[in-house]
């Protein structure tokens, strides 16, 4: 198999690096990758959201199979551009219809198909810029802390939880009047807030059929003990100790069983990963958000744990054969740590030289953000590697990525010393 993958992240590093392993690869591009992605595949300077030029390229490579890392192309249409191509028809895209994707690509949507489909989530309501007042009033009859969330993509930035009326009411009115998140704010979804503890879990499906893969918890805040700022993600681990047979099946049939039921009862074509942002209130999964993708650091603690050939997975998803596939994990737990750059989520600095990625270690460097230039690999983003390892416990392998981490060293580094914690 050929195979194209889009994308430039940590996700996409660790979605090659599984693919190369894969028997059924012939050859792997990525588009436009990384300076960890080129050790795996062949980096394509190619932009993802580019349809027209993907097709090209696809044509011209023979592309067997096209695997969608990030939410972008997958909201702007992806999957429909090569259905609707007679060129492109025959290769299967690993990922959703636009108007699946909308389950990511709109918070509304999302919350909507969830009350449809009787899934649990918290109660909410949608406000635009001509329902300021009425948005208004509504948090007045709110208990504090809120929950504020722009509708569309907001790049990760678009909720806030806000703990007084006054600042809620004023954080609206600049999400609604002033465009606070630009279009992806021309809607906000009020909800009430959850108490309890957060994690992740991911199934892929045909569309038909589905297959649960490894959970995960993974740290938005940039300082320890979840103090701070929201990042994209500065850790992740696997599994959740807390997420216990019990909770899974709870998960299994009140969550999953529906949204992909759902998913074929609204006539939404659905063919890739579902992210399901979940939290445990009082040992009940509700849902907070749906993804389209994989999460981001939480990929690279779950793609490690999957011992099945991933390519045999997609050739299943893109057949509607799924069913018939083996999925098998690793039964070590894994922990990965993010080094971000100084400053990051607010103003950092690119370029800098990152040293010691030769240094001979048990753990895998996933680059998130990083470029090549000659042989020297430069930081090119806010989150630059994500350290991986595997343990016979959590405590094992968090420990072996900091002990790998004192090796890598770039200007201004920046790296959370408590993942993981909360839950070991």
């Amino acid at each position: 198999m050929n195979v194209l993958l889009l994308g430039s992240g940590g996700r996409e590093h660790a979605l090659a690096w599984k693919i190369s392993k894969s028997s059924m690869l012939t050859e792997l591009f990525i588009a436009p990758g990384n300076a960890g992605t080129r050790q795996v595949g062949k980096n394509v300077a190619l932009k993802p959201t580019d349809f027209e030029a993907v097709k090209t390229f696809v044509l011209e490579n023979n592309i067997d199979i096209v695997v969608v890392g990030p939410e972008e192309p997958l909201v702007k249409g992806i999957y429909d551009f090569f259905v609707k191509d007679a060129d492109l028809m025959k290769i299967p895209v690993i990922g959703p219809s636009k108007a699946a994707a909308q389950l990511e690509g709109s918070k509304d949507f999302a919350k909507e198909f969830m009350f449809r489909h009787g899934i649990p989530t918290a109660k909410y309501a949608t406000f635009t810029k001509d329902t300021i007042e009425e948005g208004l009033r509504f948090l007045e009859g709110m208990k504090p802390p809120y929950v504020l969330k722009a509708d569309g993509l907001a790049a990760g930035k678009g909720v806030l939880i806000p703990d007084t009326l006054d600042e809620a009411k004023k954080e609206l009115v600049e999400m609604l009047a002033e465009a606070k998140f630009g279009d992806a704010s021309s809607k906000v979804v009020i909800e009430q807030f959850l108490k309890g503890i957060e994690m992740s879990v991911f199934v892929i499906t045909d569309g038909e059929s589905y297959k649960i893969l490894p959970e995960a918890k993974d740290y938005k805040r940039i300082g320890e003990g979840d103090k701070g700022l929201n990042t994209g993600g500065m850790g992740a681990i696997s599994p959740v100790p807390f997420a216990d047979a019990t909770f899974m099946d709870k998960v299994e049939t009140q969550i999953i069983k529906p949204t992909v039921r759902g998913l074929k009862a609204d006539n939404l074509d659905y063919k890739g990963f579902i992210f399901f942002g979940l939290i445990n209130v009082k040992g009940d999964p509700y849902v907070i958000e749906y993804n389209c993708r994989m999460g981001d650091p939480e990929t690279e603690v779950v793609i490690p744990r999957i011992k099945s050939d991933i390519l045999d997975l997609f050739e299943g998803i893109a057949t509607r054969t799924l069913s018939e596939r083996d999925v098998q994990f690793e039964e070590r737990s894994a922990a990965t740590v993010m080094m971000v750059s100084g400053g990051y989520p607010e103003a950092y600095e690119s370029g800098k030289q990152i040293f010691g990625l030769n240094t001979p270690t048990e753990s895998l460097i996933f680059h998130a953000g990083t470029k090549a230039d000659g042989p020297a690999v430069m930081t090119a983003g806010g989150r630059v590697l994500a350290v991986t390892s595997f343990g016979r416990t959590l405590e094992v392998a968090v420990e072996k990525s900091y002990r790998t981490i004192e090796n890598l060293e770039f200007e201004g580094a920046y790296y959370r010393k408590d993942i993981g914690q909360d839950v070991m």
